[in-house]
Formats: C-alpha cells, structure tokens, sequence
C-alpha cells in the first residue's frame, strides 16, 4: 500500500512539473538580430599579416552584365546554388609588411549605394586606425575601388600616399575623356575625381607606369583590359606569394568555368578576357594564393585547373598563430 502510494505521488509531482514547463513564458520569440561580425579575415603570408576588409555587399543583375546568355548565366549560377541577381561581395585588403601599413583599394564608401561603405568601420573593428595607413594602392579608379579615399572634401588617410596606374589616371581624371563618354558612365568620372582631389590637391597622389615595385614586398603589374591602367598588385615574403586580381573577375560561380565571359562593365573585354585567363592559368600552375575584389568575402583561396576552365578553392578558416 505504501509502495502504492509513493508511485502515486511521483506521478503527481511529475504531471505537475510538466504542466509547470508548460505553463512557463517562452523566450523563443526575440527578434532577429540580421547583421553579420564585423567583416574582417586576417591570414598571414610569411612575415606579412595580411587583413581582408569588406566594404559590404550589393545585389547585381549578373545574368544581364555578363556577356552571355541569361539561361546560360543562370545555369551556371544554378550548380552554386545561386541566382541572379546575386548578392556580391565588395573586399579590400590591407597589408602590414611590418615596415608599412598599405590598403590595396578603398571600396566604396557612399558613391555606389545604400549597402556598401563598411571598410572604415571594419578597418578599425580589425584593430587598425586610418591614420596608421602609409600607403593606398588603387587596382583602377571605380567608384567602388576609390570612394572610400575621401571623407566629404577631406581626405580619409591623412598620412597615406595613394598610388595608381598613369593610365587610369589620364582616363578617369580627364574631363574631356567624361565629356565623350556615354551618360550611364559620366558618374564613374565624376566619382573618381571627387575621390581623387584631395589628395592631388596635397599632392599626395603618385601616379606610376606599368610594372613597378612600391614598397618592399609589393609590387605592381599592369593587367589593362578592364580599364586602361587596371593593375594587380603582388604580396611576397619569405617565399609565400599573394595575387591580388582586382575586378580580372567579377563573378566566381561563372568566371571560373568559364573565363571567356566578360562583363559590361570592361572597358576593354578582349584584353580583359585575355588577362584573366593569364591570371588563372599562372595561379593555377603555381599554386599561389589569389584574392579579388568580388570574390565572395573574404576574396581570398586559390585556383586549380579543372578541364577547360578553372576552380577556386576558398581559404581553409584559420586563426593567425
């Protein structure tokens, strides 16, 4: 009888403790936080740290940009698990020789839409202050690779010299160039000499010809196509090499498989076409790293040959040691 009675008030407290579960308030109803950590990767290449920045995303019609057919571009994003339009990723690198702080590119800041303008934030969450920046490589004058030179009229890295390709230069600088240029592509102009300005006008702005060793351990090399003085930029140090592409390629899901597809944006897609298959097929051979402005962030990983195109291989996630 006991024993009877001992089940039966275990029985109780259990159906009580349950009814209390499920009498108690539920917190599952927070709202959704929607932001990412701040978008920084840092990965070191020999005795260089090297710090991708993202200066954040924005959705492009891709399947309209790139000189192929849509069905085909969709297809082809379609076996990534993709579609147009494709949220794309705007990086900038930052490379801290140990003798020098250079910022390769700038991103955007407010000169190409609502979603990008993130790199100051994310280069002081990274642990860096503009001020720090010695040098600004520019890969070409977009507004998406320079906008974030300038604050209002001032300049964003008050100790910084910025460096680019003359070519780009005389183009994008050169009123009478926007003059003849089609009314779709004037704000590219005007963005890149709002950008420019103050640091012409402090006669901080260093243009330079073709290939041509900057700091020690970076070197430009002239890589036209996509406009008149495109330039990638090469990170060295203790035998570990860093290629940095720039816009050679804008969308990864397509570009690699198919290197031959060029995209609207070229100022000149038969040279561009020509400079990207280069790129690969040199990064694919030598097993260097790769990294680019619109690779999905952090842009950084390698290439390997894969048929009649290529693959990129991401960057293994790992923590500087």
């Amino acid at each position: 009888m006991i024993q009877k009675h001992t089940k039966s008030v275990r029985a109780a407290l259990l159906l009580g403790a349950f009814a209390a579960v499920g009498a108690a308030p539920a917190f599952a109803a927070a709202p959704l936080a929607k932001f990412q950590a701040p978008g920084f990767y840092r990965v070191m290449l020999g005795d260089f740290e090297v710090t991708a920045l993202s200066d954040g995303t924005v959705e492009l019609p891709v399947n309209t940009v790139l000189k192929s057919s849509p069905a085909k571009v969709d297809r082809a994003l379609a076996k990534s698990f993709l579609k147009s339009p494709l949220e794309t990723s705007f990086n900038a690198f930052l490379v801290n020789t140990g003798g020098k702080l250079v910022l390769i590119d700038t991103g955007a800041a407010g000169l190409f839409g609502p979603t990008l303008g993130k790199l100051a934030a994310n280069l002081k969450a990274a642990g860096y202050q503009p001020e720090q920046v010695d040098e600004v490589y520019i890969t070409h004058l977009h507004p998406d690779h320079v906008g974030g030179l300038a604050a209002g009229d001032q300049v964003a890295f008050p100790n910084a010299i910025v460096r680019a390709d003359q070519r780009d230069a005389d183009f994008w600088l050169n009123p009478a160039e926007m003059d003849k240029a089609p009314a779709e592509v004037k704000g590219f102009f005007q963005g890149a000499m709002k950008s420019m300005a103050p640091y012409v006008k402090a006669g901080k702005f260093q243009a330079f010809s073709g290939n041509t060793d900057l700091v020690p351990g970076v070197k430009a090399y002239a890589s036209n196509g996509h406009t008149p003085g495109h330039t990638t930029y090469v990170v060295e140090s203790r035998g570990q090499k860093l290629v940095l592409l720039g816009d050679l390629l804008h969308v990864q899901a397509v570009q690699f498989d198919q290197p031959e597809v060029a995209i609207s944006f070229d100022n000149d897609s038969k040279h561009a076409v020509s400079e990207r298959k280069a790129a690969f097929a040199a990064a694919a051979k030598q097993g260097y790293m790769i990294g680019a402005a619109h690779l999905s962030f952090p842009g950084l990983g390698h290439v390997r040959a894969n048929g009649k195109g290529y693959q990129f291989v991401p960057l293994n996630y790992s923590v500087p040691k």
